[in-house]
C-alpha cells in the first residue's frame, strides 16, 4: 500500500525508531525518546495524554515517515522514562524546559512542528505560549486547558454521560470521603504500599479508559488497566489537577494571543465526554487563525476513525508550512 493511500486511510505503517535513548534532564529524572522517520525531514514532536499517560508505537505514525523527522519521549514519570510515577520535580514547567533539551540536544532543530491531544494538548499549548519562535506548527486534539471546571466535570460531571464508570470510580472511596474524590484517590494514589496505591491506579485509570471512546473498546480500557499505564497516569493526574496544572486560572486561553503567528490545526470529537467540546470552541475563539474540525462521529480517543484520519490529514496538510 502506497503512503498516500495509507494516509488517505488512517496511520501510517509500522515503524521502528532509527535511535533511541535516554535523556537526563535532572533532578533526578531521565526521559526515554526515540527518533523516526527521516533524519533529514520535517521536524515533529509528539507530547502524549494524561499527564502521566505514556508514548505508544501508532504514536510515531501519524505522519509521513519519508517526509518528517519524527520525535516522540515519555513525559517525567511516565512509560520508560525513569523514575516510573515520580512527582518529584514534575509541574507543566519542568516538561516545557524538558521540550527544550530534547528539542536542542536530541532533535537538534532550530524549529519543528508540536503535536498533541487531551493533556498533550494542554503541554502543547504551554510550550507554544512560552517559545512560540520554536514552534513551525501546532496539531491539537481533544483540547484540555485544565480549568477547574474542566477538572470537576472530570471528577463529577462524567455521571451525567457515564454513571456505570462513574459509580464504580466514586464509590471505590468510602461515601464518607465522596465529597473531595480528588484529594481521597490522591491520598491513597501517593501511598507507598503497591496493596494501597495500585488498585486505586487501576480504578481511576479503567474510569478514565472506558469515557474515553464513541463505542466500548474493551480493548483500550484493559490497556488502561495495566500496570505499565495505570500507576503513571492515575498518579501523575491527581497530582496536576491537586495544583491546578500549576499554572494561574485560564492561562492557556489569556496568553492564546502569542498563537497567532503559529499555523494551527485543532481536531475536536463532537461527542469527547472527557474533554468536552467548549474547551476547544473556546481556544478557536481566542484563536480564530487556527483551522477549527469538529469531528461529529468520534468521542475522545486519538485512534477513533475519524479523529485518526484527520489528526493524519492535518500533518500531511501542513507540510508544505513547515
Amino acid at each position: 500500500m502506497d503512503m498516500q493511500t495509507t494516509q488517505r486511510r488512517g496511520l501510517y505503517p509500522e515503524i521502528e525508531p532509527y535511535e533511541t535513548g535516554m535523556l537526563d534532564v535532572g533532578d533526578g529524572h531521565s526521559l526515554y525518546w526515540e527518533l523516526t522517520g527521516n533524519p533529514n525531514g520535517k521536524p515533529a514532536v509528539m507530547l502524549h495524554g494524561g499527564p502521566g499517560g505514556g508514548s505508544s508505537p501508532d504514536h510515531r505514525r501519524q505522519w509521513n515517515p519519508e517526509k518528517y523527522k519524527i520525535l516522540v519521549f515519555d513525559q517525567r514519570g511516565c512509560g520508560k522514562s525513569t523514575p516510573y510515577a515520580s512527582l518529584e520535580a514534575n509541574t507543566t514547567w519542568h516538561l516545557v524546559d524538558d521540550i527544550e533539551k530534547l528539542r536542542t540536544e536530541v532533535a537538534k532543530v532550530d524549529k519543528w512542528m508540536v503535536f498533541g491531544g487531551s493533556w498533550g494538548s494542554t503541554l502543547a499549548l504551554a510550550y507554544a505560549e512560552h517559545h512560540p519562535e520554536r514552534c513551525l506548527a501546532l496539531v491539537l486534539r481533544g483540547i484540555f486547558l485544565c480549568r477547574p471546571s474542566e477538572i470537576d466535570w472530570f471528577l463529577y460531571g462524567l455521571k451525567a454521560i457515564f454513571p456505570e464508570a462513574w459509580r464504580t470510580f466514586s464509590g471505590y472511596i468510602p461515601e464518607a470521603e465522596r465529597g473531595d474524590l480528588l484529594t481521597a484517590f490522591h491520598q491513597r494514589l501517593t501511598d507507598p504500599d503497591p496493596a494501597v496505591h495500585m488498585p486505586a491506579a487501576r480504578t481511576w485509570s479503567v474510569y478514565e479508559g472506558s469515557c474515553s471512546t464513541l463505542l466500548p473498546n474493551p480493548a483500550l480500557v484493559a490497556d488502561f488497566a495495566s500496570d505499565r499505564v495505570a500507576l503513571g497516569l492515575a498518579r501523575i493526574e491527581a497530582h496536576y489537577f491537586r495544583h491546578d496544572i500549576f499554572l494561574p486560572e485560564n492561562f492557556l486561553l489569556e496568553n492564546a494571543p502569542r498563537l497567532k503567528p503559529i499555523p494551527g490545526v485543532i481536531v475536536q470529537g463532537r461527542y469527547d465526554a472527557v474533554c468536552p467540546p467548549v474547551s476547544a470552541d473556546d481556544l478557536h475563539r481566542a484563536w480564530p487563525e487556527a483551522e477549527y474540525i469538529v469531528v461529529p462521529d468520534a468521542g475522545h480517543s486519538a485512534f477513533e476513525p475519524g479523529i485518526r484520519s484527520r489528526l493524519v490529514a492535518a500533518t500531511e496538510a501542513l507540510k508544505p508550512r513547515v
